[in-house]
């Protein structure tokens, strides 16, 4: 099992970062998502935590070699669970993918907090989690790696299509009201 965990400060506010994660996709810097499609979505009147659950697909350009292993397939899914408690300014997602999870295993938290020294910015922590099967065991490491040095890859390049989404919404005021 191979880990990946990344860490970022958006300089704009949670509730504003917030709105911006649900216009994300699509982006330029993060072509390989190709739709995502919301599969239910409702608020606890209880907690008024918002939870939305959606099916991401993605094109994948992957080596030969693991596209022989993964059956040939480039397009991927993905199941992203996501609860939003503007009370207490949190955001969190959880991900996992449903292509090829009986070879392999990726599992994704990331969590945007309010800075809670400074409103005006909003914490962003990422990890990841890659387990290959045991029928390729014997390519595991090398098949850890590689999803590793993707998920850094495309980390990245989401980080700064996201910036850009932000930045466009800044102009137009959207925020998430707590």
């Amino acid at each position: 099992m191979k880990f990946f965990e990344a860490s970022h400060t958006f300089f704009y506010s949670w509730s504003h970062v917030s709105a911006a994660s649900w216009r994300k996709y699509p982006n330029d810097k993060c072509p390989h998502v190709i739709a995502i499609d919301v599969l239910d979505r409702h608020v606890d009147p209880e907690t008024g935590i918002l939870r939305t659950e959606r099916l991401i697909t993605c094109q994948q350009n992957i080596p030969k070699l693991l596209s022989k292993l993964f059956g040939g397939s480039t397009v991927t899914y993905a199941r992203e669970i996501s609860e939003i408690d503007p009370k207490n300014k949190v955001l969190k997602m959880t991900s996992c993918n449903l292509s090829v999870n009986h070879l392999v295993n990726v599992s994704e938290t990331v969590v945007y907090k309010e800075d809670p020294s400074d409103p005006s910015k909003t914490l962003f922590k990422q990890e990841a989690s890659i387990k290959c099967g045991e029928s390729i065991s014997q390519f595991a490491s090398f098949i850890e790696d590689f999803f590793v040095q993707r998920f850094g890859d495309n980390a990245t390049k989401g980080r700064q299509g996201f910036e850009n989404v932000l930045d466009r919404l800044k102009g137009q005021g959207e925020t998430i009201k707590s």
